[in-house]
This record gives C-alpha cells, sequence and structure tokens, in this order.
C-alpha cells in the first residue's frame, strides 16, 4: 500500500513538472517586427511597449505606485491594462510608461524626461523626499515588457548569476545591501544618495526566419527576455551623454540637505535599448533563465525526501496499530465465550457508550469544520489547476482569481458539512447554524482584511484595494456564496441524522487520572510538530515569494507537499486519538480538530521567525501589516488541518467500534 503511494506521488510529479510548459489560450505569443517592414501587419507588432509596476521593498510591507514618486509620465494619455479580481487584491498597478520601444531599433541614451524641483513648491520637496524614502528603504522597480518582467542580473557567491525580477531605483551606501551599491564601485559616498536615472535595456529575441510562423523574415521575432543595468549620471543640462559602463559617468547624487528657497534641482531620466538575437532559446522556454537561476531545486528535493520519510514513519505506526493492536483487540473483543471464562472490556472498547457523546460548543465545532471543508476544497483544486500550468506566473493575477472564485462557488459543499455534523449532535437551532456557518469565518477574515486596507489608504499604498472592489467582494460573499451555503444547510438538515454505530448512555462515563502524555494540552501541541516539519521547506519560498518579491512556480513540489500533509495530519491525529481512547478518555470531538490545527501554531511562530531573521522591517505600519496578513493566513490554515484530522479521526473511530460487538 506505501509502496503504492509513493507510486502515484511519482506520476503526480512528473504530470506536474512536464505541465511547466503549458501556456493557456490568451497567453499566445505575440509576434514583433522591424517599424516598415514587408511584414508589418496586424498580426505583427512594430512597437514594443513597456508597463511599469508598483515598487516595493523587503524593508515595508507597504508597496507604491509608480507615479507616487514622481517618475516620468507618458506624454499622452494611455490606457491602463485590466487588472483581474487577484492583481487588484494582491495590489498589482500595472500602467503604461513613457518609455517607447521599437522592435530591433536600438537606442543610444536616449532622453526621456528632465523633471525640475524647486525650493519654492511645496509639492516638489515632496516628491523629492519620496525619492530619497525610498532610495533608504531600497525600493524597487517592477517593469513588464510582453508579459515578461524586467530583470536585474549580478553575480552570486557560487559563480552563477541571480536574475531578479526588480531593479533598485537607486543606492544609499549608508542603509542599501552592498549588491545594488555593487552596480558602480564609485557608489560608495556615504550620507549621498545615488539615485538610478539611467537604464541600459538588452531585449533578445528569438528571430521568426527559420520558424513556421514567419519563413524567411529576419525583421520578425519573438521576445525571449528583457535584462536591465540601471545606472547612475549626472546628465549635463542640454548635453545628454552615456560613457560606456567601463568608463563611469558621473553619478547623478543627491543629499541630506533640503533644498533652499531659491534653489532648484533638475533630474534627467534616460535610457539605451540593445537588441540581441538569440535563436537557440525558444519562446517557450523563455521563462527558463529567471526560474533556474533560483537555487530550489535540491532543496525541494531535499523537503520532498525528509516528507516522505515522516509519511513511511506514520503509516508505519498506523499500520501496527491497525494490523496488530486493533486485529487482536477486535478479535479477543468477538469471542463468543460465556460464564466464567468470558473476558472482561478493558482499553478503548470500555468507552464504546461514550464515544460519540456530542461535544460542548457543538454549534462552533460544526461551523468550523463547515468553513474547513470550503477551503480544502479550494485548495486542493487552486493547486490542481496550477499544478497543470492553468496559474502560470505568466498569468498575473490568476492564482489568486481562482482561489476567490472557488471559495465563493464551495459555500454549498460548506453548508452541507456544518448541517450534517450539527444535525448528528442532535442540534435543532438550524438558521443559527447556516447564518454563522455563512458568516462567521468570512466575517473574520472579511473585517481583518478591511482594517488592514484601512491602513494602506491612509499611507497611499498602491495594495489598498479600491472601494469598488470591496463592494464586488461583498456582492460576491452575500450574493453568491451566502445563498450556496443556504441551499447546501438544505440538504444536509433535508437528511437523517448520522447513525453511530454503538448507542450512546445516558449518564457519562467517569474519565481516569491521565498521565503526563494523555493530557488534553500535551497531546494538542505534540499533534502539530510532525505535519510542521514536512511544510516548513516550502513556507519559507512560499514567504519569499509573498514579501521578497520572488517569482513562486514549483507547484508540482507544493501540490505534492499538499498531499503529503493531508496524509500526516491524518495518521497524527489517529494515533494520538487511539491513544486517548486506550485512556479511557472518549472527549476526541474537538481534540482532534486541534491536534492538527495546532499546525497553525507552528506556522505562525515561522513566520515571526522568518520577520525577525529575513526581512528589515522597522516601521509600526508594515509590522502591523504583516502580522494582520499573517493572521489571516494562519486562521485560514488553522481551518484547513483541523477539519483534515478531524474527519480522519471521525473516520477510525467509527471504523473500529463498527466491527465490535458490544452487548
Amino acid at each position: 500500500m506505501i509502496n503504492k503511494s509513493i507510486f502515484i506521488f511519482v506520476v503526480i510529479l512528473t504530470i506536474c513538472h512536464n505541465a511547466s510548459c503549458f501556456y493557456l489560450p490568451g497567453l499566445a505569443p505575440v509576434n514583433y517586427c522591424q517599424k516598415g517592414s514587408a511584414g508589418e501587419s496586424e498580426s505583427c507588432k512594430s512597437e514594443v511597449p513597456l508597463f511599469v509596476n508598483r515598487l516595493n521593498t523587503e524593508e515595508s510591507v507597504i508597496p507604491y505606485e509608480y507615479k507616487y514618486f514622481g517618475f516620468c509620465n507618458p506624454k499622452t494619455e494611455q490606457q491602463s491594462p485590466v487588472e483581474n479580481l487577484g492583481q487588484v487584491v494582491f495590489g498589482e498597478r500595472i500602467r503604461p510608461s513613457a518609455y517607447q520601444i521599437q522592435f530591433l531599433k536600438n537606442e543610444s541614451c536616449k532622453e526621456l524626461c528632465t523633471i525640475k524641483y524647486s525650493g519654492n513648491n511645496k509639492e516638489s520637496l515632496e516628491y523629492l523626499e519620496r525619492l530619497k524614502k525610498g532610495m533608504r528603504l531600497n525600493y524597487q522597480h517592477h517593469w513588464i515588457v510582453d508579459n515578461m518582467p524586467v530583470t536585474w542580473c549580478y553575480p552570486i557567491s557560487d559563480g552563477r548569476h541571480f536574475c531578479n525580477i526588480g531593479f533598485p531605483m537607486g543606492c544609499f551606501p549608508d542603509y542599501s545591501p552592498q549588491r545594488i551599491c555593487e552596480v558602480d564601485i564609485n557608489y560608495n559616498k556615504q550620507n549621498t544618495y545615488y539615485l538610478f536615472n539611467h537604464v541600459d535595456l538588452t531585449i533578445t529575441y528569438h528571430s521568426g526566419a527559420k520558424e513556421d510562423w514567419a519563413v524567411g523574415n529576419e525583421n520578425e521575432g519573438r521576445i525571449i527576455s528583457i535584462k536591465v543595468v540601471p545606472r547612475s549620471i549626472a546628465h549635463k543640462k542640454g548635453n545628454i551623454t552615456c560613457k560606456s559602463p567601463d568608463e563611469r559617468d558621473d553619478p547623478m547624487t543627491l543629499t541630506n540637505k533640503d533644498l533652499g528657497p531659491d534653489e532648484t534641482l533638475e533630474i534627467t531620466y534616460s535610457y539605451s535599448i540593445t537588441f540581441v538575437m538569440n535563436n537557440t532559446v525558444k519562446w517557450s522556454s523563455r521563462w527558463d533563465y529567471i526560474l533556474e537561476s533560483m537555487p530550489h531545486a535540491n532543496i525541494q528535493w531535499f523537503s520532498i525526501v525528509n516528507s516522505l520519510c515522516i509519511v513511511l514513519f506514520l503509516s508505519g505506526m498506523v499500520a501496527m496499530i491497525l494490523l496488530r493492536t486493533l486485529h487482536k483487540d477486535i478479535a479477543r473483543y468477538n469471542q463468543m465465550e460465556c460464564g466464567e471464562d468470558a473476558q472482561e472490556e478493558f482499553g478503548w472498547k470500555l468507552v464504546h457508550g461514550d464515544v460519540f457523546r456530542p461535544p460542548r460548543k457543538g454549534m462552533l465545532l460544526s461551523v468550523l469544520l463547515g468553513s474547513g471543508v470550503q477551503v480544502f476544497c479550494m485548495t486542493l483544486i487552486t493547486l490542481a489547476f496550477a499544478c497543470l500550468g492553468f496559474l502560470s506566473p505568466a498569468n498575473r493575477g490568476a492564482l489568486m482569481t481562482c482561489a476567490l472564485i472557488l471559495y465563493v462557488l464551495l459555500g454549498t459543499p460548506a453548508g452541507y458539512v456544518s448541517a450534517r455534523i450539527y444535525k448528528s449532535f442532535g442540534g435543532e437551532k438550524w438558521k443559527s447554524n447556516v447564518l454563522l456557518t455563512s458568516m462567521l469565518c468570512p466575517g473574520l477574515v472579511f473585517s481583518v482584511f478591511f482594517l488592514l486596507n484601512l491602513v494602506l489608504w491612509a499611507h497611499a499604498s498602491s495594495a489598498a484595494v479600491p472601494f469598488t472592489t470591496l463592494l464586488a467582494l461583498l456582492a460576491l460573499w452575500f450574493g453568491v456564496s451566502v445563498p450556496l451555503t443556504f441551499i447546501g444547510s438544505y440538504f444536509g438538515f433535508s437528511k437523517r441524522a448520522l447513525e453511530h454505530p454503538v448507542r450512546t448512555n445516558q449518564i457519562p462515563r467517569q474519565i481516569p487520572e491521565q498521565s503526563f502524555y494523555t493530557q488534553p494540552i500535551p497531546g494538542v501541541i505534540m499533534g502539530g510538530v510532525l505535519p510542521f516539519g514536512c511544510i516548513f521547506i516550502q513556507l519559507f519560498f512560499i514567504l519569499n515569494s509573498l514579501w521578497s518579491s520572488q517569482m513562486y512556480y514549483m507547484f508540482g513540489f507544493l501540490f505534492l507537499v499538499f498531499i503529503i500533509l493531508v496524509i500526516t495530519c491524518s495518521e497524527t491525529t489517529i494515533l494520538l486519538c487511539y491513544f486517548h481512547l486506550c485512556a479511557e478518555d472518549y472527549h476526541w470531538w474537538w481534540r482532534s480538530f486541534l491536534t492538527s490545527g495546532f499546525t497553525a501554531i507552528y506556522l505562525f511562530l515561522y513566520c515571526c521567525h522568518y520577520f525577525v531573521s529575513k526581512l528589515n522591517i522597522e516601521d509600526t505600519a508594515s509590522t502591523f501589516l504583516y502580522f494582520g496578513y499573517t493572521m489571516i493566513m494562519v486562521f485560514l490554515f488553522f481551518l484547513l488541518t483541523g477539519t483534515i484530522g478531524f474527519f480522519a479521526c471521525f473516520w477510525f473511530i467509527r471504523k473500529i467500534y463498527s466491527v465490535v460487538k458490544v452487548d
């Protein structure tokens, strides 16, 4: 059985790995051609648009739009790309830029714009201060060309190059990381801001001369990479010149001193463009140079092997209990002996008359289980789509959009499960049950999210969700999710209550004094260790993608780890539940939920460790935002793991008590 499970895991991983080159309709390649060439048509574009996204940093959770810092704006009004729900919620703010790029047209030190700051103008002084603050906190640009991120590549310690999907807006030697100021060795003067007002863009393309889509046309191609080298150049007024990087121009510097009433400062932005042909890299593999520069693969395999070892250990323990201990117990209990030779009951058989006694706070438990099923189904389906390539990094915001829509549409199973469990407890307040199922957990998440959004609004952050989007989310909640939850509850309450395999005694049995390891709190604390051990390596990469602007693409590994997490939570809860029943403690309902749900506490502690060791956040607002979003993630993970453990234990107990004969 175990070998079969491992084989299935390997097959799933292979499928997910092979699906990495799958692209959706709507993400088809764009053909570019040189302006004025014979191949220029509606299916072949000569203009290469460059879009700017928000700026963010590891030293603050608060991102800002491109225009917040007063950079160059397009001379003519241009329409921004349509953003999906996931992009808006995640704070993506993609806007057109003032950069003009023509396919196969190289540019050398072309002026973009000149921005003038005056000591008499309060607004210009505010923008100048924002520039300095952005460089102090190491804010990074995020640009997009042909749906590809503009990357900044630099050498790392092992001799390879790491390609970052953003590049710094400037260098401040007092605080900036060494790699940012190493763009030029002259950027080392203390208490000085070096603004990167010039970029060297290298656009690599795949020529269509030998391809079916452009036979014989060397002026047509598809873009496969865009790399940038930022520089600081003090352009002279009326004379825009750029030396080669080896000759080093005089840098554009700012000081901590404010401009005097009669002082002015002019900053000229410029750019250079170089097109390079590379026919060895295909368009379908153009993301590889970004993904392969991230040293994750070996660590991921170590994580999988580590998790599989835990699963094998737990599976062996469960198999030993089921095949040896329980089998012998059941065979002994079912012996039809009479008189003085009858075997006296002991262990878990003694509590058969109390094991299905309804728990305290059964209403709350049923509501949490219903919401947990909703989160579980959402996670499973989302990861399956992501594993198959439908939610690739090229499809921006698709992952979040898919998760939100699925959560809304899965209100029916949430209401059904909550109603069935609550009815099995003998509950009759069906109105309260359905209202709490549809309102409690989503209401807690939305309330925290709204509070965090107020903080982002107050700081004029690009991550602040617009009021209209909040109304749209509320409409999805009350207009779709709540009615579906009512429908699920209707079907759940209309069915007969679950019939338990044994009757419940009228008088509760007294629970004997428990040893330390079978008491509730130590058991719950121990229950979350092994499931967390299966996922903590993946957590590092997930948190990096959330807070350090790194790209997460290993959905095959993530799907496999999710399956391992389900198995580990189930087996851990079953083991501890069996030990507690053997100790004649029949209060398993809440304990089974909290045992695996306690993994969320370890998740929270790991997020605290990540905050202290990885991020350099110091301001109060960013700290509040980080832990606010962390609490949402921890709460949803608590529902997920708690529900997995409960239903595994529920199945186990019904199974073992259905095969014993009770007088």
